[in-house]
């Protein structure tokens, strides 16, 4: 008779696992492209790669526990104390961390859905009761409805703006409106991982709430714009009751030597790192304007990404774009995200796109 296991924790069990997107191959003998995950697309900057080489002479030591140096420049460039700031391996661990450090087993945590795929899965990972909250039908946050959740066990809620995988921001007077009505000792984490493609005037201002409200946490990365997503390094602003509890639930040295000095140096090259994000920004119209040409209900997009609501034909899509060598995200049953990518890449895409419209009778346009 086999010895049973080690005696796991109840709140694992059924646990939805995160699903990463896939990458491209190079089987079909032709170039590939990745529009499954949402990352920089561009090769790095020769400063950044010049500065992971420079930290790699160090790696027999153990990295600063504090990232001093990093948490001075963003305290520097964004006008808050350094008391404020905690760093981690992405904004994703920040969260996992901040979860743990408010929730016991039985408290709940509200976020919308279809939204980001940690989420389920670090709320669970606390002991906590997931609250799913449907998006409208333009795909946004139903930020009344979060607020209507609120019961004397919730702990946290977790707003996602520009929502992934859907687009579309949060406006400020919305995000206002919704702090007024949440208790103050409920933690409102407002995850901004991609807040540098925003250009909608009326998005929220979350820096600003945050400074009006103790509650308010921000949840910022380097993964995205800053070209750094296998390095992992984000950060959180809040105040210091929540930073300090934050850190308490951090491993320590999480943030290596090498992940410190590629985000220094992504700051200092900003200005190159940025004029790309304008031009996906740019690629990011051109490609939902056509889209919508075609027919197809593409919800307004202030990430670096579009939204494709097809339902049951969301795999039959990913599909199509495979045979012509571009894998995009599909969430079956639901719909497709597609990255902004390379221009051949969003050129592909389009092409796929304007077929499977011509074929549905989506749109009288001539695809040809």
């Amino acid at each position: 008779m086999t010895a049973p296991g080690p005696r796991l924790r109840r709140a694992l069990e059924g646990i939805p696992s995160y699903k990463p997107g896939r990458s491209a191959t190079s089987a079909t003998g032709r170039p590939t492209y990745k529009l499954s995950s949402n990352e920089y697309p561009f090769p790095p900057p020769p400063e950044l790669v010049d500065a992971v080489r420079r930290a790699a002479e160090t790696i027999n030591r153990y990295p600063d526990l504090t990232s001093g140096r990093l948490v001075a420049k963003l305290s520097e460039r964004l006008g808050v104390p350094t008391s404020h700031l905690a760093v981690g391996t992405g904004s994703v661990a920040l969260l996992y961390h901040l979860l743990h450090a408010v929730c016991e087993p039985g408290d709940e945590v509200i976020y919308a859905w279809r939204s980001f795929e940690a989420y389920p899965v670090a709320a669970q990972v606390a002991g906590a009761t997931r609250i799913e909250v449907p998006l409208t039908p333009d795909a946004r946050l139903d930020l009344d409805a979060m607020a209507e959740r609120v019961t004397d066990r919730t702990r946290a809620i977790l707003v996602c703006t520009p929502n992934n995988p859907t687009g579309p921001v949060v406006h400020h007077d919305e995000l206002a409106a919704f702090l007024a009505r949440v208790p103050t000792d409920v933690l409102v984490l407002v995850d901004e991982a991609y807040l540098e493609f925003v250009r909608d005037p009326n998005a929220a201002d979350a820096l600003a709430l945050y400074r009006e409200h103790p509650n308010v946490c921000l949840l910022r990365t380097f993964s995205k714009a800053y070209c750094l997503a296998n390095l992992r390094v984000g950060y959180a602003i809040a105040h210091e009751p929540v930073a300090d509890a934050l850190r308490a639930c951090a491993p320590p040295f999480a943030v290596s030597s090498l992940a410190e000095e590629a985000a220094l140096a992504a700051l200092a090259c900003e200005d190159v790192l940025l004029a790309a994000v304008e031009r996906l920004v740019e690629e990011r119209r051109r490609v939902a304007v056509a889209l919508r040409e075609y027919g197809f209900d593409v919800p307004a997009t202030e990430a670096n990404f579009v939204w494709l609501p097809l339902g049951d034909e969301a795999e039959v899509f990913a599909a199509a774009c495979e045979a012509e060598g571009v894998i995009v995200r599909t969430f079956a049953g639901d719909g497709c995200r597609i990255s902004i990518g390379e221009q051949k890449a969003n050129d592909l895409v389009l092409e796929v796109a304007a077929r499977w419209a011509s074929s549905r009778g989506l749109s009288s346009r001539d695809h040809r």
